[in-house]
Parts: structure tokens; sequence; C-alpha cells
């Protein structure tokens, strides 16, 4: 699995990722401050899957219809990184196979998958 996480997820998170085998690149030590649309192009670009926790990227997604490989949008609670990765890993693990060509949101009690237009899986 080929990820770019936003820099709105946290550090150790994505650290986590890495050290868990997927081949992630974390825009807060790659690129920091580029925009939503960059980051969108990035994904585009070398088909990786965006991680996010920010919702405006659906509407570039659905209503600018700016296609890219998946989204993994995460709608948990605050609180600490590890419970986000607890709940991120068993989605990863569940549901591998959904999360290419889907606008995935991950809930603390629920997971929803949404297909993206126009995308292969």
């Amino acid at each position: 699995m080929k990820l770019i996480a936003d820099e709105n997820i946290a550090a150790p998170l994505a650290r986590a990722l890495r050290n868990a085998g997927v081949d992630i690149i974390y825009v807060a030590e790659f690129t920091p401050g580029i925009s939503d649309d960059e980051v969108l192009e990035l994904a585009k670009e070398q088909h990786r899957l965006l991680l996010t926790e920010d919702k405006d990227f659906g509407e570039l997604v659905f209503r600018m219809k700016r296609g890219l490989p998946g989204v993994i949008m995460m709608r948990l609670p605050e609180g600490p990184w590890e419970s986000k990765w607890a709940r991120l890993n068993v989605i990863i693990d569940r549901h591998r196979g959904r999360l290419r060509g889907s606008y995935t949101v991950i809930e603390k009690a629920r997971v929803r998958f949404r297909r993206l237009p126009g995308v292969d899986r």
C-alpha cells in the first residue's frame, strides 16, 4: 500500500505506518506548507492513497472532480495518536482491498466507503 499523509496527520502516526511496512510520504517531512491542490497532485502522480483529517478534500475530490487513487478520511475524536493508529490499523487490515478507488471515512464506531468516480481499483 502506498500512502501520502497530509500534514494534519500526527508525526508518530506516520512513523507507525512506516514501521508497519507502509510506503508512505509524510507531507510535513517532504514539502510542508504545500496547498491541498498540490497534495492531491502528488497523490495522483504517485498513485498514492491520501490519508487526512481535513474535510476540505471531500469537496475537492467530489464537487471539483479531482480524481485520485483514494482518500482515507479519519474522523476520530481528539486523543492520543496511539488510539488513532489502533483504529486505522484495523481498517487497513480488514479493508485493504476496498481502500483503492474509495473515499473512506473512518469513525470511532463505523467505516464508510464511497466509490470515487473514474478510478480503477
